[in-house]
């Protein structure tokens, strides 16, 4: 029987997630509906049905935006190509991709200028990846293990650099970053670390929960590679940890019999699921709900200028 809840913390939002929330959310209070949002704005199933409840259309492809109408950027950010796109057909144009994605934006143009090739450690297809690729027209290659750096061939290796995407695993692309120095040793880092604060922060929170728990419970949407990685991270440290959109996909069977269940939330899954999840574990059994103490994030991201 399931006797005791360890929250991480932090969990949930980040200041990249609730500025893109909040700009779809003012765009819609001063032009009023509907709102066209390029790609999930965040990955969060719950964040996004709210969104077009409330007069936001989700498209991929901009031909898909009548003439005159406003255009956002979700907050994974986009390739040069979409904004050439939305620049020709005159639409008015906010920009929710995350500042700390913007600044990776802002180094692949600086390594690009200074005449390297780029290496970006990430997950093929993923919005973020496709965003930062898609910021110079060549010379950038996607590495996503160890593996990939062995068979990576380039053309100019004592002209190289690496990005990372923002969400990845820490440990793991601190695996990748060191294959690759083996193997171009004259490869130029960024100048700060690419994974953001926030998903820092949760994984941090997550290997303090392993220590101390027999389930890892992590609230967030399939396509959220920041709540996969919580999940991973998890793992990795022999714990049984699951992944869940909401409360109803919680299966009675993975409590039988564990005393500590840890629940964390990714970076954006509101506290609403969370708060729904730790109601449905205390149905099978918990008794008391505890909270790690955690960094606490003051980290606040401004809306763009004719949104405030």
């Amino acid at each position: 029987m399931t006797k005791t809840i360890m929250l991480a913390n932090p969990r949930g939002f980040c200041a990249g997630v609730d500025r893109a929330i909040a700009i779809v959310e003012r765009a819609l209070s001063l032009y009023g509906a509907p709102i066209y949002v390029r790609h999930e704005v965040v990955h969060n199933r719950f964040v996004v049905d709210d969104l077009r409840a409330k007069g936001a259309i989700f498209i991929e492809d901009l031909h898909d935006v009548p003439v005159g109408s406003t255009l956002i950027y979700s907050a994974h950010g986009v390739p040069l190509s979409v904004r050439e796109q939305a620049e020709q057909m005159g639409l008015r144009v906010f920009d929710a991709t995350c500042p700390l994605v913007t600044k990776v934006h802002v180094e692949v143009k600086r390594m690009h200028k200074a005449g390297m090739e780029i290496i970006m450690i990430g997950h093929e297809g993923h919005p973020e990846v496709e965003g930062t690729m898609g910021r110079v027209a060549s010379g950038m290659y996607l590495v996503e293990s160890v593996e990939d750096v062995a068979t990576l061939q380039v053309r100019k290796p004592e002209a190289l650099a690496y990005v990372s995407q923002t969400t990845l695993s820490v440990d793991e692309t601190r695996d990748i970053i060191a294959a690759l120095k083996a193997r171009f040793p004259l490869i130029n880092s960024p100048k700060k670390d690419d994974i953001c604060y926030a998903t820092q922060n949760r994984q941090d929170a997550v290997k303090e929960l392993a220590a101390d728990c027999d389930l890892i419970i992590v609230v967030g949407s399939p396509n959220s590679s920041n709540s996969n990685r919580l999940r991973e991270v998890a793992a990795l440290r022999g714990v049984e940890a699951y992944m869940v959109d909401n409360a109803s996909l919680l299966q009675p069977e993975w409590f039988d019999g564990k005393q500590h269940v840890g629940v964390t939330a990714g970076a954006s899954a509101p506290e609403v699921l969370v708060s729904a999840v730790v109601k449905q574990i205390k149905a099978y059994g918990a008794e008391s709900v505890s909270e790690l103490d955690g960094v606490k994030e003051s980290t606040v991201f401004a809306l763009p200028p004719a949104l405030r």
